[in-house]
């Protein structure tokens, strides 16, 4: 009988369970970001971002609040109406690997988002169902990479760091639970997921 490495297995849901199109979006709005990696990092420590995104503001504060951080040209309305479609689908095979994995793992959503981007996951993608728990950013009034997400995650779930594997699209993310001694690896998509799994031995190979 094979052993079991992790209890919990973590999911970040855009970029790796969900296809997200709004990347390029900004960065054509920002000519001055550093690429892909330059834009996220900028995201991940935007005041207006942290604070939408851990609950703090109105979807109409927030945008107003990009559209003066970011000096995008455009205005509130039309960067809202394109925020709100960012996330395009869900990834074809995600439903399957969730399902196969849960048979012998707890699995949660951990995802920086906002209740503009939830109410799309949910109504309209259902993901949530896929999971025996859900940590939407905005709801847990915390974000990843800081420490208290993930103290927080785990601390709900009841399990040990060593005993919890995180996927993750987003480099910084993964240095954060890493430095919590999650085991967190960097994975684009669900074949990426798939492809760590599998190196892990926490699936079997196709």
């Amino acid at each position: 009988m094979t052993t079991k490495l992790y209890d919990v297995i973590l999911f970040d849901l855009g970029g790796v369970l969900i296809e997200l199109a709004g990347v390029d979006t900004m960065l054509a709005w920002s000519p001055g970001a550093d690429g892909h990696e330059g834009l996220w990092r900028r995201w991940l420590a935007s005041p207006s971002v942290r604070r939408y995104e851990s609950g703090g503001s109105s979807r109409d504060e927030f945008a107003a609040d990009m559209v003066r951080e970011f000096a995008l040209p455009v205005p509130p309305t039309a960067f809202l109406s394109a925020f709100e479609v960012w996330p395009r689908a869900v990834f074809p095979g995600a439903a399957e690997l969730l399902a196969d994995l849960r048979t012998q793992h707890r699995l949660a959503s951990v995802s920086n988002t906002n209740e503009l981007h939830w109410q799309r996951f949910v109504d309209h993608f259902g993901i949530d169902r896929h999971f025996d728990a859900n940590f939407p950013s905005y709801q847990v009034g915390r974000l990843k990479p800081d420490a208290d997400y993930f103290e927080h995650v785990l601390a709900t779930l009841g399990v040990a760091p060593g005993r919890t594997l995180f996927l993750d699209d987003n480099a910084v993310n993964v240095e954060g639970a890493a430095a919590l001694g999650i085991h967190a690896v960097r994975v684009t998509g669900v074949d990426g997921a798939r492809d760590a799994l599998t190196e892990l031995g926490v699936v079997g190979a196709r």
